[in-house]
């Protein structure tokens, strides 16, 4: 059985979501950034860990990526054009959205106060709006590939999530709808049930 280690406000929920879109049985400890549990899983004591079996990954999108592969769902195969269109929205959304959202929350509590800039949230929320405006623009729909769900899809429903809870303005009623379908999958509904 796979053990997810990291607390749902953080993306160790994209973890979990991805195993109830995948229907596997998990555990999951939620454990904070650098608790015992967090630096027994990952040496930097930062979440979400992945335990399997033995084995034991860490950063988000590289576990989805794993899961993904391992159970052929939710990702195209490696190796195909498809495959590398979906890295590159992954990336893109990671790039342009979840940067974009971490600066800002470390400029809001994570950094010690002396180091933090309060004055750059008005540029990211600049750059998130340019951003999230091109992501509706690409986006293929119903899905931002189409018709097929994948890992991209994770990520990028977690970020308006996190959005939207950051107080970032999401103007795009294309993302806006795609987000509230997201948030009423069976799948995602069990994961916040945890």
């Amino acid at each position: 059985m796979y053990e997810v280690i990291g607390g749902t406000q953080s993306r160790a929920f994209r973890v979990m979501w991805m195993l109830e879109e995948l229907e596997q049985p998990y555990k999951h400890t939620a454990a904070k950034p650098h608790s015992p549990e967090a630096l027994a899983a990952n040496p930097s004591g930062k979440i979400p860990a992945l335990r399997d079996g033995d084995a034991c990954m860490v950063d988000s999108t590289a576990i989805l990526t794993y899961l993904a592969d391992k159970h052929g769902k939710l990702t195209y195969p490696a190796g195909t054009v498809d495959r590398a269109r979906q890295d590159g929205i992954t990336h893109m959304v990671l790039d342009e959205l979840d940067a974009v959202l971490w600066t800002a929350a470390r400029h809001s509590f994570i950094l010690p106060e002396d180091k933090r800039v309060p004055e750059v949230k008005d540029s990211l929320k600049w750059e998130f709006t340019r951003n999230i405006e091109r992501l509706a623009d690409n986006m293929e729909g119903p899905f931002l590939m189409g018709e097929q769900m994948t890992i991209a899809d994770i990520i990028a429903a977690h970020c308006l999530n996190w959005a939207y809870s950051a107080k970032f303005e999401i103007d795009q009623p294309k993302l806006l709808a795609y987000a509230k379908v997201m948030r009423s999958r069976d799948a995602f509904k069990r994961a916040a049930a945890r």
